[in-house]
């Protein structure tokens, strides 16, 4: 059966050997509201496979050669700046190197150094109002404004009003260099936060402020709170910005640093000092993170100097400490939570639960238990594994053929991904070919998946997508060229068996904001065209599942060549919320 991740592979490829563009309609859409059953035989499958030598050809015995290794247990979810990443981004340097692509990384290797930093809470840090100690994650709940957070030792507090009611605010001057202390309305609360509210709208607004609490701690979940906790890994450029420091707090700090109950405090009345200010810590990542760049050149003396960049994401995200059957996963999301990691936990009812335990004993005796081993690694095989492994394959066809493309192809595997595309940003503010040198981007992010049993999205409208045998979406293509956009579907409409593109996750305005949310959006953002490839969201999304592709389209990314006009319009993109 032709995959996914083949079918995609080869799209590309096709695209970067072909000529004129020229608009063509899009292949059948995808059927709304109509998944197909889910299948439990994938719970009965082997989880090693025998390895063999990789060919010049896009197939899928290659992409399930390299997949199983990109994929395995061993990498330990390919985490950013852990082991298990650095095993994976020299698994695929090896590679290429075995290619005999030209390494377009630091110092003519295949590594691009991507400055990241960890940073946690200094546990010796103390938050003290005039003698009052207090202790952290309990009465206050610091969040991380980098290493230019403002000092709080010997500022005094001041009343701010409640967040979320304008009328009540003082002005924005009257806090410069204090520590301002606001209540929270439910309307200045932001949706799904436990009682967080936007920090960088707040930030902005006190932005002279030397400090800011909100009082809501005792609204948040215990899980938020310990998320708070976790080390974050930030992407470090030049120096911090100087911020007030964030602060969450309870009812009891406020009442210490106001001298007053949140309830009973006036608006614009000043409080207690602080003498001792939390802060978090910085150090250097014990593992590099890092970007695998490497090169085709073309065979034009005049194009060859121009690049269509093609790109993958070679991080995950590691690991859970609370490992969990593997197959009660499987059969919980397969069932009622079919976007995955993208859907709440459900809560099910007593016949759910009882289906579900039906399904469970039925499997482990097909199994003879080994479905229930505990899972704890985040594999990663569709995200992103598939495009990982998709680069490779269109990396070494081309590397094969006596005649290349006339433009240069430039492979960049970027890291930190998931962190929140740190790799690209990283690359596309320090490039290793000129900049205005990339004349296209085609980025690969979940590429194997997209069966007729997948939810592999909404549309804006808020009805569920599901695929079929042909299925890819295409994100970005006509935002900033629209000959690069009619150029995919003119490769693909040249197709025997053309895919079937959906555009839908693309519209204006969608809620999930696909476009803001892969690694093409950091070239976008310079104005270099983009192709985002997905076979979007499933039910195994961010889940401790190693569900290996079923199908691959990995034979049309493999053609998507491109003219692109070099139009420089930007599309601006928010980050998430941070609370």
């Amino acid at each position: 059966m032709r995959t996914t991740l083949l079918s995609t592979a080869a799209l590309v490829a096709a695209s970067m050997i072909s000529g004129s563009a020229t608009a063509q309609k899009a292949a059948t859409a995808p059927s709304p509201e109509s998944g197909a059953p889910p299948s439990w035989d994938v719970l009965l499958r082997g989880r090693t496979h025998i390895p063999t030598p990789t060919t010049a050809a896009i197939t899928t015995a290659d992409l399930q050669t390299r997949l199983y290794i990109f994929a395995d247990d061993s990498m330990q979810g390919r985490l950013l700046a852990t082991a298990g990443n650095v095993k994976g981004v020299e698994y695929i340097a090896d590679e290429v190197k075995r290619m005999g692509l030209a390494p377009m990384g630091d110092n003519g290797t295949y590594f691009q150094a991507v400055n990241v930093v960890d940073r946690k809470y200094d546990a010796v840090s103390k938050l003290v109002v005039g003698t009052m100690e207090f202790a952290p994650w309990t009465d206050f709940a610091l969040r991380d404004q980098g290493s230019g957070a403002r000092s709080l030792n010997g500022v005094q507090a001041i009343f701010g009003g409640t967040w979320g009611d304008s009328a009540s605010l003082i002005a924005p001057s009257a806090t410069a260099g204090k520590l301002v202390v606001l209540k929270v309305s439910p309307a200045g609360i932001t949706q799904n936060s436990g009682g967080g509210v936007n920090r960088a709208i707040v930030t902005r607004y006190f932005a002279n402020a030397a400090g800011i609490a909100i009082v809501s701690l005792e609204a948040m979940p215990p899980q938020m709170i310990d998320a708070f906790q976790e080390p974050n890994q930030l992407l470090k450029e030049g120096v911090d910005p100087e911020l007030p420091t964030f602060l969450y707090v309870n009812k009891r700090v406020a009442e210490a640093l106001l001298g007053a109950t949140i309830d009973s405090a006036k608006a614009g009345a000043t409080g207690s000092t602080v003498t001792s200010t939390p802060r978090f810590v910085e150090t250097p990542v014990q593992y590099p993170a890092r970007n695998v760049v490497a090169v085709i050149r073309g065979s034009d003396p005049k194009l060859r100097d121009e690049y269509v960049a093609i790109g993958a994401h070679n991080d995950h995200i590691g690991w859970s400490t609370r490992p969990a059957a593997h197959d009660s996963i499987y059969v919980v999301n397969h069932l009622f939570r079919t976007g995955g990691a993208d859907d709440r936990p459900p809560q099910l009812d007593a016949a759910q639960q009882a289906q579900v335990n039906a399904l469970i004993a039925d499997i482990r005796k097909k199994s003879n238990g080994t479905s229930a081993r505990p899972d704890s690694i985040y594999n990663g095989a569709d995200d992103d594994g598939s495009g990982s492994v998709s680069a490779l394959e269109i990396a070494q066809y081309f590397a094969a053929q006596k005649v290349k493309p006339k433009r240069s192809l430039l492979f960049v595997w970027h890291v930190g991904e998931e962190a929140g595309l740190y790799g690209s940003e990283w690359y596309t503010d320090h490039p290793t070919v000129p900049r205005e040198s990339i004349v296209a981007q085609l980025n690969m992010d979940m590429v194997g998946r997209g069966a007729a049993g997948d939810n592999t999205g909404m549309t804006k409208d808020g009805a569920k997508n599901h695929g079929n045998p042909d299925y890819v979406q295409l994100v970005g293509s006509r935002r900033l060229s629209t000959e690069l956009g009619d150029l995919a579907e003119t490769v693909n409409h040249a197709e025997k068996r053309p895919l079937s593109f959906d555009y839908s996750m693309d519209a204006n305005g969608h809620p999930q904001n696909i476009y803001c949310r892969s690694d093409h959006y950091e070239y976008a953002r310079y104005g270099i065209p983009i192709i985002f490839f997905t076979t979007g969201g499933h039910a195994d999304y961010h889940n401790t599942l190693r569900t290996w592709l079923r199908r691959s389209r990995t034979s049309i990314i493999a053609r998507v060549w491109t003219r692109p006009s070099r139009i420089r319009t930007g599309s601006a993109c928010s980050r998430p919320i941070a609370f």
